[in-house]
């Protein structure tokens, strides 16, 4: 199943895409707490506006090198993404003065948390997975050569959440200006995503609609205004997003 979030007259509503039928069915609740009830109203794919799938409730929580080969969870580098980070789908990228040293994409697979997770066992932590999506975990530095990554419109989320399945199959691509500049398969993370969401869980407590991300494979271009970014991962869909200066 993928779930969408979409921007219509009554404001931000969920909606359930029915590939059958090319249209969006929408949901009278969050999905996430209220289940999959729907309203009756079908919006077609082709007049949809696409918002972020999930606004975190309290954070992202991301792994740094975490994926060269042999890497284990102790090696790992921690850090947090705050929920003003969150844009959607064609929501500009936004480049900062201060960001000297150049701003990156970093396409990645996101863990949506389904439920309140505190040092949860590896051997549970899947329990903890409302689905999947795709996030783009831009990085700038500064003129200290130091990586920041809290900046607003850095976390670029969609352009869906994928439930019911095995994202172990999955291949990352990212574009800039329709060029492949990076690839790699879900199956290449050194470090499960049981393992990640259980380490996660240790670092600090997991809230419904809180994301794992699940880190990055190769170091992206150099990001400049007028680009556009695509981060896809078949089986989610391609989360595109233009380049601006701030």
């Amino acid at each position: 199943m993928k779930i969408a979030r979409l921007s219509l007259e009554q404001g931000p509503r969920y909606a359930v895409l029915d590939e059958a039928a090319d249209d969006y069915i929408v949901l009278k609740d969050d999905p996430l707490f209220a289940g999959m009830t729907p309203t009756g109203q079908r919006i077609p794919v082709q007049d949809a506006v696409l918002l972020s799938p999930m606004i975190p409730r309290s954070k992202a929580l991301g792994f740094a090198q975490a994926t060269a080969p042999g890497t284990r969870p102790e090696d790992v580098l921690y850090f947090v993404k705050p929920n003003t980070a969150v844009c959607g789908p064609n929501d500009p990228i936004l480049i900062p003065e201060w960001a000297k040293g150049g701003v990156h994409p970093e396409c990645e697979l996101a863990v949506v948390i389904g439920r309140l997770v505190k040092d949860v066992p590896v051997e549970r932590a899947m329990q903890a997975v409302f689905g999947y999506t795709v996030v783009n975990d831009v990085t700038g530095r500064d003129t200290f050569n130091g990586a920041h990554k809290l900046y607003d419109t850095w976390l670029p989320v969609g352009p869906h959440i994928v439930t019911d399945t095995d994202p172990s199959d999955f291949t990352l691509t990212t574009r800039v200006n329709g060029e492949e500049v990076a690839t790699a398969k879900v199956a290449d993370y050194p470090i499960s995503i049981a393992e990640s969401i259980s380490v996660a869980s240790h670092l600090c407590t997991l809230l419904p609609g809180d994301m794992v991300l699940l880190g990055t494979f190769a170091t992206q271009p150099v990001l400049k205004p007028g680009d556009e970014v695509e981060c896809n991962i078949d089986g989610i869909g391609t989360l595109r997003n233009p380049v601006m200066k701030a």
